[in-house]
């Protein structure tokens, strides 16, 4: 036997083995308690699908699933918890675009990387954003406001959780393709910009749809558009901007999706990602999503990874159309 023909004997040897121990190790898995981050306060949108999702998983996995919230720095501290894991699937984080995609095309100083330290592997769902007014606000509709702004250019604002976050460049590509001069006013997080806005010192908002939708049901705030691509089921009567003439293709939502520490176990990713897509497909958990305006979405491994490019295309040429940076 030649020396090429026993290395290649070799080679299928070893190879034999890493299959045979990455199939034990999903077989194993999980064996421990799994511990989910969400990387933002308890009672938000992510907090509430990350709950969600996790009692389910516990039931299906017949394992205990803790959920631990991690907020701060836009998301970073939870996400940097799990890049720094062990690569084992027993750290999951439950992430929002902030800290995978928006921060790093926005130039924040982050202690991870997303693409070495971090590995993608489902997308549970989206929810859109909103375009929210004060009731005192003028404008009825999108294209009142639009009439409006354009009237006096510079004299109108819009408030968002923060410079470079995903509401803000929402607002950005709503300035650029309704050819409109909204002032922008950032705040430090969701509930100032909503808490200002719904007291009127802003006239109004892009934010994420949970906050707005008590406020819009007792008419302290009017929801004009939302920004996903097709009309929420929590709110069907809001039309979309992607509606009006001008706007076709604008979409910005607000996801969430689970990532665990880079070089875990491609079986334990499989079998993660293929458990939580059998979970948003339950017609309980689906229906107990959409009542919040999360719309389910589930998928592969590889189809979340295609909307991650999606994502990363969208917000980076918005970024450098209209110069968006993080203010870190």
């Amino acid at each position: 036997m030649n020396k090429i023909v026993r290395f290649s004997i070799q080679l299928a040897g070893v190879a034999s083995l890493a299959l045979a121990s990455s199939f034990s190790i999903a077989q194993d898995w999980p064996s421990k308690p799994i511990r989910v981050i969400v990387p933002y306060p308890a009672g938000g949108g992510v907090d509430f699908v990350s709950r969600t999702v996790a009692q389910r998983l516990s039931e299906v996995l017949k394992s205990t699933v803790v959920v631990e919230n991690r907020a701060g720095a836009s998301g970073a501290i939870g996400a940097e918890a799990v890049a720094r894991s062990a690569p084992d699937g027993y750290t999951i984080l439950i992430a929002s675009p902030a800290e995978v995609v928006v921060s790093p095309i926005s130039g924040k100083k982050l202690s991870y990387s997303v693409e070495r330290d971090l590995s993608p592997v489902i997308l549970i769902g989206e929810t859109p954003l909103v375009l929210a007014a004060h009731p005192s606000f003028p404008a009825k509709s999108v294209n009142e406001m639009l009439a409006l702004v354009r009237s006096a250019p510079g004299k109108y604002s819009y408030g968002s959780p923060g410079t470079g976050s995903s509401m803000h460049y929402a607002g950005e590509s709503l300035n650029a393709m309704g050819k409109i001069d909204l002032q922008h006013v950032p705040y430090k997080g969701a509930a100032p910009a909503v808490a200002d806005l719904v007291g009127g010192q802003i006239p109004m908002g892009i934010v994420g749809m949970p906050p707005t939708v008590p406020f819009a049901k007792t008419g302290k705030l009017r929801i004009l558009a939302v920004t996903s691509a097709k009309r929420s089921v929590a709110m069907p009567e809001v039309p979309t901007l992607a509606e009006l003439p001008g706007f076709a293709g604008y979409r910005f939502t607000n996801w969430m999706g689970v990532y665990v520490a880079a070089k875990t176990p491609q079986a334990v990713v499989d079998k993660l990602s293929a458990t939580i897509a059998q979970i948003v497909k339950e017609p309980a958990i689906r229906t107990k999503l959409l009542a919040q305006g999360v719309e389910p979405a589930g998928g592969s491994t590889a189809d979340f990874v295609a909307f991650l490019n999606g994502e990363r295309e969208t917000y980076t040429k918005v970024g450098r159309e209209r110069g968006i940076r993080s203010e870190d």
